[in-house]
Order: structure tokens, then sequence, then C-alpha cells
């Protein structure tokens, strides 16, 4: 892979899942200095908060930082509240509509805080897992929302303004299957059983194979040829 990071900082959205933990190894391999943000938003998976400080030590980031915010005052979101998660959907189903485990503007706040951590940071590179292809239908993970986030970050920081840290989104994975996402991470050297990526896991952290994550996740790691590392139900 091209290294084009030079040793430039960056700033790398984790949640500890299989999509962000591929973007910090991407990162780390492209040359960037990675400094981590991971968010504690009040989801009722915090188990991956613990699968982010793993990944992050793994991958010697420059600095891991965990955000408390919280996003259960909004509603909306399986992932928020006692809303059912939806379990044992096929492909197709789940890509009718947006599902309720989508997070009301979620991305969006990430990466303003991102924005606010790589402009002290002097960073123009802010690297994120969103996926357009094998995804849940959520609107925040489309090359388009991206695009005019990027725009919009070009207007608001005062780097950007002046012409001296241009605000860059890169979002590697956001054209990959899952499968080529795990290809990918098998390539750099990814340690997947550090992952968490179920919706609705058991308060060890054990997946429940059922959730849309997990299906989407499991069928990948199939058709990749190689076996999900993480304890299933």
């Amino acid at each position: 892979m091209t290294t084009n990071g030079a040793g430039a900082p960056a700033v790398v959205l984790l949640s500890g899942g299989l999509d962000s933990t591929t973007v910090l190894a991407y990162a780390v391999d492209a040359g960037f200095v990675p400094h981590a943000m991971t968010f504690r938003y009040g989801q009722r998976h915090a188990i991956e908060i613990e699968s982010a400080r793993r990944v992050a030590r793994a991958h010697g980031v420059r600095d891991h930082i965990v955000v408390d915010i919280d996003l259960r005052i909004f509603g909306g979101s399986a992932l928020t509240s006692d809303l059912e998660v939806p379990k044992d959907r096929g492909v197709d189903e789940m890509q009718r509509g947006i599902p309720i485990t989508y997070v009301p503007a979620r991305n969006t706040i990430f990466l303003s805080y991102a924005l606010a951590w790589s402009e002290g940071l002097g960073a123009s590179d802010i690297f994120i897992g969103v996926n357009a292809i094998d995804y849940s239908g959520y609107p925040d993970c489309r090359p388009e929302y991206v695009a005019a986030f990027e725009r919009m970050a070009n207007l608001a920081t005062r780097g950007a303004v002046e012409g001296t840290t241009p605000v860059r989104i890169r979002a590697p994975l956001i054209n990959l299957t899952k499968q080529e996402i795990i290809e990918l991470g098998l390539r750099l050297g990814v340690d997947y059983g550090l992952t968490s990526s179920c919706y609705d896991p058991s308060p060890s952290g054990v997946a429940c194979g059922r959730c849309d994550a997990c299906r989407l996740r499991l069928e990948a790691f199939a058709r990749a040829g190689a076996g999900d590392p993480v304890r299933y139900a």
C-alpha cells in the first residue's frame, strides 16, 4: 500500500468494531500517526469501548480518548434504548429502509468532535470506517454524506479558512464489501479477535450471532474463507 501519511497526525474514529479497526490499521500502514477517538454515548453495547481500548493498544496509537456524551436523551434507536434489536433478518430485508438500530445524527456528532480535536492537533486528516456497500442502510454512511461533511468542515475551521490545515475526511472502506474489508484487514495484520460488532452482546461480550451486524460479519468472514475469531452465543 502506498505510504502517504509521512508521519502526519490523524484522528481516527474508533468504535472497536470491525470496520473502524480496519481503518485504524489502514491509517497506520499509510504512515499516519493516529490519535484515536471513541465514544461512550449511552449505547447498550458498551462492551465495544473495551474492544476499542484493546485495538488502540495493539496498534500503538499516539493518544486514545474516550468521549462521554449521552445520545439516549434523543431516543429513536434500539442501540440507545430498550427497543428490541432486530434479529434473524436476511440481507434483502436489511436493505429495505433505515433500521431501528440507526442512531440519529450519530456520525455527524462524532465527526464534529473529531473535527474539533483535529484542529487542536493541527491534523488535516480524519478517518472514519463508514461503508456504503454491505451496511444497514444508514444515511450517514454514504459517499455523498462524507463529501458534504468535508465541504462543511472546510468552511468551519480556522486552519481550513486560512489555508494552513485543509480538512480531509478519509473513508477508505466506503466502496468495499464487508468481505473486501476483512481481506484488507487480514493483509494488514488485524487481529479481529480484539473487535466487537454485535448490536446486542451478552454482558460478558459474547456476540448474539443473530443481529444485522453479526449476520453481515459472519457471512463476510465465510466469503473471505476465514474464521471469525470472536465468540458467538
